[in-house]
């Protein structure tokens, strides 16, 4: 027994597992980004130790099997304790408790993939030289923009988050991208293993980093104190709205119509956009509801729209098809505008290999219907109000953490993100979602107003400031006049520019490595 628990065991498997874990912490709500200038030089350090012990001690074992089990092992603690809220969303029913422990243990285990693999790929070119920070945040970086794209992808914790709360850090998002940043992000925290290696170069190095570091900040910092000037800008008036109800509350759709209804608090004669949250009407056919419709024709009035998340029905040549949708609807409950989800989340909404699973007894997890069918129409929603034109982004909870989407479209002056984040329960899930929104704000520059059921609802400024928010554990609403602004047309898409970030990098590693630096 106490040979298994060796030194080999300890580097390749315990202390990575901990190591990954311990770098959760830098993301919200904790926010103590600082730990990973610990962690990822740590990791660094373990890499070169692994593979020059894997040529001596450990020679009988093979070199890639321990960087592959070390990497395994590094991002299976980073997404055990960074995603384990995903078990809480098999709580809700009891035919699904039984899959909590895979959930715990599968899926962090799919995911370390995307650390070990790239471990695995340039773990062998790894030296104690200034050259191989630039291939590990090659690496990293690169892993995690596969991440965002392949299958449908999970760009979740990308290690720019780490400064999420550090609006003044962000700004440049808006030029270069999430994956640009990032890979500039995972370089400087990596930066501090070169303060342990013999290079008379280092020093310069760290010097063009800290400089890089204190640019930016002073740049961003200029770019959200600025003063703008609104006052002559058109506005329009939102009220976001939350009841703070359990999922077992929305069985009843009069009752979750009441609450929500209550909490708008409309004055008649203001003209305002409400927001609730996703998932407020889990039958297709509400608006069929008597009871509803007289709820809302008593409480709103002709100068209102409500914005809401419910499950819809499509009659199609292929028979009925259910989308999870946002809904735009007056007063009388007429369908004013629609959007599907495009962005459906695996096992959650939809079961890659439905029948299959079906046979085996697998579900969905959301309750009813079959599988949601992917969104195909038009993703813009423009919308008349109050004599202004307006155009509108719609994500619909998952769809808030992808950059992609934010980026494909051009000449929309809001974000509007409608959530159901009970799924979450009371963990850190709520946090880290939010997180996304601030960025998807600095990307696009414009306001995003999220409306998200025990999750974190808000305005948030195109700078990524929060000007009101409602906590998880908090009811009501909160309102604000936003300004029209109008999303830039990219000259240069992001993506490129990561693409030339990314040649820059490979370019800096040859040069670096040729002059043994």
């Amino acid at each position: 027994m106490l040979s298994f628990f060796n030194k080999r065991f300890f580097i390749i498997f315990l202390f990575p597992i901990l190591l990954g874990g311990f770098t959760t912490l830098s993301f919200q709500p904790f926010n103590l980004f600082f730990l990973n200038f610990i962690s990822l030089p740590l990791l660094f350090y373990s890499i070169i130790y692994v593979k020059k012990k894997s040529k001596s001690v450990y020679r009988k074992k093979p070199f890639l099997k321990n960087l592959f089990i070390l990497g395994t092992s590094y991002g299976f603690g980073f997404f055990f304790f960074g995603i384990f809220w995903i078990a809480n969303s098999l709580t809700f029913d009891d035919s699904f408790k039984y899959l909590i422990p895979f959930s715990l243990i599968l899926i962090p285990l799919f995911l370390s993939l995307f650390f070990s693999l790239p471990i695995l790929l340039i773990g062998n070119y790894c030296e104690k030289n200034i050259s191989s920070i630039f291939l590990i945040s090659l690496a990293f970086s690169l892993s995690d923009f596969i991440r965002d794209k392949i299958l449908t992808g999970f760009p979740w914790n990308i290690w720019s988050y780490s400064f999420s709360w550090s609006v003044e850090t962000l700004q440049i998002l808006h030029f270069i991208g999430i994956f640009s940043l990032n890979i500039l992000i995972i370089t400087i925290f990596f930066l501090p293993s070169i303060l342990f290696m013999k290079n008379n170069h280092k020093y310069f190095f760290l010097s063009f980093f800290i400089i890089l570091i204190f640019v930016n900040y002073f740049y961003g910092s200029y770019k959200v104190n600025s003063s703008t000037q609104t006052d002559n800008v058109n506005k329009v008036n939102f009220k976001i709205v939350t009841a703070g109800m359990n999922l077992s509350d929305f069985k009843n759709e009069f009752d979750v119509a009441s609450k929500l209804s209550k909490y708008s608090d409309p004055q008649k004669d203001k003209s305002t956009i409400f927001v609730w949250p996703e998932g407020v009407f889990l039958n297709n056919n509400f608006n069929e509801n008597n009871d509803v419709k007289k709820l809302f024709e008593e409480t709103f009035s002709k100068n209102h729209l409500i914005i809401l998340g419910a499950n819809t029905l499509k009659i199609t040549s292929s028979g009925e098809e259910y989308y999870n949708s946002m809904l735009i609807v007056d007063k009388n409950l007429k369908l004013i505008s629609q959007y599907d989800k495009k962005k459906l989340v695996p096992f959650g909404e939809f079961l890659p290999f439905e029948r299959f699973l079906n046979y085996i007894g697998l579900k969905k997890i959301t309750p009813g219907y079959s599988s949601f069918s992917k969104g195909t129409g038009a993703t813009l929603i423009n919308l008349k109000f109050d004599e202004k034109n307006i155009n509108i982004l719609p994500l619909i909870c998952y769809e808030i953490i992808f950059p992609s989407l934010t980026e494909k479209y051009n000449k929309y002056n809001f974000i509007i993100n409608i959530s159901e984040d009970a799924w979450f329960g009371k963990s850190i899930g709520p946090y880290q979602h939010f997180a996304k929104a601030i960025f998807r704000s600095i990307e696009s520059g414009v306001y995003t107003i999220r409306s998200a059921n025990m999750g974190i609802s808000a305005f948030i400024s195109p700078q990524g400031k929060i000007l009101k928010n409602l906590q998880p554990d908090e009811i009501g609403n909160i309102e604000l006049s936003v300004p029209i602004y109008e999303k830039n047309k990219n000259i240069i898409k992001k993506d490129l520019i990561f693409l030339l970030l990314l040649i820059t990098y490979i370019v800096t590693f040859f040069v670096l490595r040729k002059f043994k630096i």
